[in-house]
């Protein structure tokens, strides 16, 4: 082994602790995210920095998400193999790359168009063939896909979206953020029962906030 891929096997090592450190235990979910090298998908001058559990900006004002948060909403989201997923939020695509590994389909959608375009050439790159993505307001989820085993939202809204809590089967599940202001917001899941929604509220966390409609980007 080289020196360079020592430095790399150390650095993915240190990656493992530092999300076991903040509660992700399951062991699915921590072999997912040794699969999928979070680097793919950090360009530019913070690519250096892709194994830090730290959120770090990407292209039309977003961010990549602390992999320690990824992995406590995946954890959450008690994905199965067998489940279809939509996430709103593709950002990156590092959570759907995640969910690729978990998960029989994966749906994803963002309101930016170079998101989704950069996203899927990663994709293709990783083989990841099992994830779909589209340029689509999120908070109106995918009508012509539902319902979803499982939905994740990777921005916060003031209250759970409608149009996705009626997207999520009975007996699915739902994490998202909510939040009336980007200082005060509570990571919660959302599971439907035959009669309802059950809500745990799981932490604090930070997010970009979920904005309507489409981007004027390219």
């Amino acid at each position: 082994m080289t020196d360079s891929e020592d430095a790399l096997a150390e650095r993915k090592m240190q990656f493992l602790f530092a999300l076991r450190s903040k509660g992700v235990m399951d062991s699915t979910v921590l072999t997912a995210m040794e699969r999928v090298d979070r680097g793919q998908f950090v360009k530019g001058l913070f690519s250096e920095r892709a194994y830090e559990d730290t959120p770090l900006p990407i292209a039309c004002g977003q961010t990549i998400s602390q992999p320690s948060v990824v992995g406590l909403m995946t954890q959450a989201l008690e994905v199965s193999p067998r489940d279809k997923v939509l996430e709103v939020g593709t950002g990156s695509g590092y959570q759907a790359a995640i969910l690729s590994q978990l998960a029989r389909r994966v749906y994803t959608v963002d309101r930016h168009k170079r998101l989704v375009r950069e996203a899927r050439e990663v994709f293709e790159a990783m083989d990841l063939v099992n994830i779909t993505a589209f340029t689509s307001d999120g908070s109106f989820g995918l009508p012509d896909q539902a319902p979803f085993d499982r939905i994740i939202v990777t921005a916060a809204a003031e209250d759970p979206p409608g149009p996705l809590l009626a997207q999520l089967k009975i007996g699915g599940i739902m994490v998202l953020p909510v939040g009336q202001s980007d200082t005060v917001q509570s990571l919660i899941r959302v599971r439907r029962t035959e009669t309802g929604f059950d809500y745990d509220e799981l932490r604090p966390v930070r997010f970009v906030p979920l904005i309507e409609g489409i981007a004027r980007d390219i």
